[in-house]
């Protein structure tokens, strides 16, 4: 999340990077950094379309008043819920929720979590 929140902020930051500027001195793992890169190419790919899932979810709010921590929260959780088959609807909007109790504001996680419930029923309702 901290380097989609860092790629949104306008920063070139890579992993490493992330995990220095947030006090994690432990030797990243290959297939974590994969699926980092994986998430930001893929949030990156498909920019216009997460937005704009995002911009008719969010019912009364605009992206661009958004907080930036909980948009990349957002980003990431959409990007897996729509273009992830192997990332169940339910783990993403989990992940989500956590994260933006620890990192969101105070009402946080409660849209964000009735965002993604949104999205996830219409998923479901998806003709196949």
């Amino acid at each position: 999340m901290k380097l989609v929140f860092a790629k949104l902020a306008g920063g070139e930051d890579t992993y490493e990077a992330v995990l220095e500027k947030s006090g994690i001195d432990a030797e990243p793992a290959a297939e974590d950094v994969a699926y980092a890169n994986e998430i930001i190419s893929g949030i990156e790919a498909h920019a216009e379309e997460i937005d704009a899932l995002i911009d008719d979810i969010a019912i009364g709010w605009k992206i661009e008043r958004m907080p930036r921590v909980d948009l990349s929260i957002l980003r990431i959780a959409i990007y897996e819920m729509q273009y992830r088959d192997d990332i169940p609807c339910s783990v993403s909007i989990n992940e989500a929720v956590e994260l933006a109790k620890e990192f969101g504001g105070e009402k946080s996680s409660s849209y964000i979590n009735g965002m993604l419930g949104t999205l996830a029923k219409r998923i479901e309702d998806a003709p196949v």
